[in-house]
């Protein structure tokens, strides 16, 4: 099969993540993948996605908004596509628009599947409705959330509407990673269990509600190390509420480029716990694949993917409370981390690895026809 992902993502972003993933493994499974990229982030976006293993990566200028100029030569390029693909699958509305009217001006129409990544409802006006309900061949949602969201607002039937949580690299986040490159690298001596947190320094990752947890759980006297890891305009914050309650010397703050795959290895306890949903979890989905146990606020996916006391424990959002318990629980109980690791990696290879996503992908494109207005024309 001959698929062209369109990705205009600026950065590197959950659905660039989840497209490049995807692109791979369809790879990997005999397939034919075109990743077009927005032209411009080589640095950002294309080496990465050549760094993870895509081979035929294509640019197209995806600007924002309505640019009549280089709209207009996208959809030349992507009319010159058509015949040579047997699926068109777009990631954010930009793609999305340009390839619903390469289609209607096309006399060769290619089924078109679009990617919702985020819990941004779409607005049910006409163009819209035309756009999901008679341009759009499938809608895939990261989440079932999501899903019923495009079922809510009427903008697909339930047919045409397909959620697929997961995504992962299950190759790259694997239990056997040693946890002494990372522990190493930040002066973490010692055999006290590790509790990490992977997520951008933002208020909605849940950085500041962590740090109120751990603190609880120090001043109880417990034996731990900490570790929060990543990028944002919050770092200054996340600093200083760490030194107001007395965590700077257990508690590293890591804001450099720090390899994903070795910070989660070296986590005992794994925190996702985000004030509300963002829809993919990427990050939530990495912990499971490198057998982590998990501490999860129930918002989004969590509770779709994840059942409490099975493959993590889950705790309401936004409580220092009851995350200082689960953590506690995890601390106290080295049998209950493996057992949760275990069937969290489990889960990973049954059904949320991105070779997963990819078998169920190629089962659905399968089935498509082109839209329903482009057979019309």
């Amino acid at each position: 099969m001959r698929i062209l992902h369109l990705m205009s993502c600026r950065g590197w972003s959950s659905d660039a993540y989840w497209a490049v993933r995807v692109s791979v493994e369809l790879e990997r499974a005999g397939h034919h993948v075109i990743l077009a990229c927005r032209r411009g982030t080589q640095e950002r976006v294309i080496d990465r996605a050549r760094a993870a293993g895509v081979r035929h990566i294509e640019t197209l200028a995806f600007q924002g908004g309505v640019k009549p100029a280089s709209d207009a030569a996208d959809l030349r390029r992507l009319r010159e596509w058509l015949p040579e693909v047997d699926v068109i699958h777009t990631h954010r509305g930009k793609e999305h628009w340009l390839a619903a009217v390469a289609n209607r001006l096309s006399k060769t129409p290619r089924p078109l599947v679009r990617t919702r990544h985020i819990v941004q409802p779409v607005r049910p006006h006409a163009l819209n409705r035309w756009l999901y309900r008679k341009a759009t061949s499938l809608t895939v949602t990261v989440s079932e959330g999501i899903r019923r969201q495009l079922l809510a607002a009427e903008l697909a039937p339930p047919e045409r509407v397909l959620a697929l949580p997961g995504g992962v690299d299950a190759e790259a986040f694997r239990p056997d990673r040693s946890a002494q490159p990372f522990r190493r690298a930040h002066g973490l001596i010692g055999n006290s269990p590790m509790v990490g947190l992977l997520g951008g320094f933002r208020i909605m990752k849940g950085q500041l509600i962590a740090i109120e947890a751990l603190e609880r759980l120090a001043r109880a006297g417990r034996d731990f190390h900490g570790a929060l890891v990543g990028r944002g305009a919050q770092e200054l914050t996340i600093r200083t509420a760490r030194a107001r309650a007395g965590l700077s010397e257990r508690v590293v703050v890591v804001d450099d480029e720090t390899d994903p795959v070795n910070a989660v290895a070296a986590f005992d306890v794994a925190l996702y716990v985000p004030l509300e949903s963002d829809g993919m979890s990427r990050v939530l989905f990495e912990y499971l694949a490198a057998g982590r146990a998990v501490v999860a606020s129930r918002v989004g996916v969590v509770s779709e993917v994840l059942t409490d006391g099975e493959n993590a424990l889950l705790v309401p959002a936004g409580e220092p409370g009851p995350l200082a318990e689960a953590i506690g629980r995890l601390l106290d109980d080295a049998a209950l981390r493996a057992r949760l690791g275990a069937a969290a990696r489990a889960l990973i290879e049954r059904r949320l690895s991105g070779a997963r996503v990819a078998e169920a992908l190629v089962a659905r494109y399968a089935t498509l026809t082109p839209p329903l207005t482009e057979r019309a024309a």
